[in-house]
């Protein structure tokens, strides 16, 4: 079954690029010449950003990371190293001079308020920090 989760183009993913592209922001999808493969590049911004889901990702906190019962020391390790890679992908992005924003899929499918995500995401793109997430580290516990 897990076999049959798809990478890229996810739900949460075409609803970010909606959202962005609604507000006015181009973008090129997955770029391959970029650590960790950013989901979403705007190199007008020289931004990118990664739409996470929250199981694969392991977001901590989150009721959608729940680990599974059954082969569990292989999907610790499994989870352990995509945070991992996770980690060193946004490091040398932010090395390289680009700024990162993490967007988990349960702040987009988690809310309907996806005008608040767009509108947040969108002055972060207008600010100068280099590093967000969406929803905030230590929001959901």
């Amino acid at each position: 079954m897990m076999s049959g989760i798809r990478g890229r183009d996810t739900a949460p993913e075409r609803i970010v690029r909606s959202l962005l592209h609604r507000a006015g922001f181009r973008f090129r999808l997955h770029r391959r010449d970029l650590p960790g493969r950013p989901d979403i590049v705007m190199r007008r911004h020289r931004t990118v950003v990664f739409v996470h889901g929250c199981f694969w990702h392991a977001h901590s906190g989150c009721p959608l990371a729940k680990e599974p019962a059954t082969n569990a020391e292989f999907w610790r390790a499994k989870l352990r190293a995509n945070r991992e890679r996770d980690r060193r992908a946004v490091e040398r992005l932010l090395e390289l001079g680009w700024r990162v924003a993490v967007i988990w899929e349960c702040a987009v499918r988690g809310s309907k308020d996806h005008a608040g995500l767009a509108g947040s995401v969108a002055a972060w793109i207008a600010g100068n920090s280099p590093y967000s997430e969406y929803p905030p580290p230590g929001a959901l516990g």
